[in-house]
């Protein structure tokens, strides 16, 4: 008889550090501090550990760092369906989102300036909410400004899909490349 352990993806499976919110549907409260999550590759994920966060050079938000509260919608990245499980990481990073803006609506005129001072108010933080119909799954997306408002947390990376947690753990503190 085998035991298969399974493992669950929900954020109550992980003690909350002190001072971090859990995730809700609502606009993140700014200049809170919550776990979020960041999809890649685990080549990107070896550069993102030894380099830090890099802003991407454009996106739905334009500028930033592409993260999620919800871990199902950082599962999904990269989107690629020829990547293997086994090279899908997801890193759980605290975040101190800063000044937050809700950007509910593609054509939202903030939605790729929303950190420029020539617009208005300059934001850290540009929030997706879930279902505004922004995103094709309906998951909330939130897009950081500076990759220094992200701490990677101490837990170990994730790998998505069936690929061992001990891997990344390893992967993480340079015991494997």
């Amino acid at each position: 008889m085998s035991h298969e352990q399974s493992y669950s993806w929900e954020e109550d499976d992980f003690q909350l550090p002190y001072g971090v919110e859990k995730i809700g549907h609502e606009k993140p409260n700014c200049n809170k501090t919550y776990v979020m999550y960041h999809g890649t590759t685990r080549t990107i994920a070896k550069a993102i550990l030894s380099e830090g966060f890099r802003q991407s050079a454009d996106g739905m938000l334009g500028c930033g760092v592409y993260l999620s509260r919800d871990l199902n919608k950082a599962s999904r990245y990269p989107i690629d369906p020829e990547l293997p499980d086994s090279e899908r990481v997801v890193f759980r990073v605290k975040v101190n989102v800063g000044n937050v803006i809700a950007i509910n609506r593609q054509g939202h005129p903030r939605q790729k300036n929303w950190h420029d001072r020539r617009y208005g108010e300059v934001f850290d933080t540009a929030w997706c909410p879930p279902d505004c119909g922004m995103t094709p799954s309906g998951l909330e997306e939130d897009c950081v400004w500076d990759p220094n408002r992200i701490q990677i947390d101490s837990s170990p990376l994730f790998v998505v899909g069936r690929a061992s947690v001990f891997l990344l753990y390893l992967l993480q503190r340079g015991a494997i490349s």
